[in-house]
């Protein structure tokens, strides 16, 4: 089951136009194809047993994730609302509905929710086992 999951979606892939035209099916499109984060680093995988870690975050208007930094690359989607990040190192992006974004490697930075309803965050860490993906600031 493992090895046919990921033949599965690369034979859906390839095959999208010809599905399309058969059933209605529409082969999907990148949210993301990039090596670089949000502020331009290099992506680079950590080292060790990879971990994979996901959850949802929501923040209502107006309020923020706190300072903080992820030593493995991190991959957010925005299910609902708006986001605004801050980093020390680059200037503050906004992120809306739809967008995603690999996020700073160790960097410190803060997410508000600069909308006015609940923003929804799906994040991806692409960890490894005995590092934590997130790191608070004190």
């Amino acid at each position: 089951m493992k090895f046919f999951a990921p033949v599965l979606l690369a034979v859906l892939c390839a095959s999208g136009p010809a599905l399309a035209d058969q059933s209605g099916y529409n082969a999907p499109k990148a949210l993301l194809d990039t090596r670089e984060t949000t502020t331009g680093q290099e992506l680079a995988w950590p080292k060790g047993q990879a971990r994979v870690t996901s959850l949802i975050v929501t923040l209502m208007p107006g309020q923020e994730t706190g300072r903080h930094r992820h030593p493995v690359p991190t991959l957010g989607y925005l299910l609902d609302g708006e986001l605004t990040i801050s980093y020390d190192s680059s200037p503050a992006q906004r992120f809306v509905a739809g967008e995603a974004l690999i996020e700073a490697l160790n960097t410190w930075h803060n997410g508000r929710n600069t909308g006015s309803v609940p923003a929804r965050v799906l994040v991806f860490f692409a960890g490894v086992d005995g590092v934590a993906p997130v790191e608070h600031a004190h």
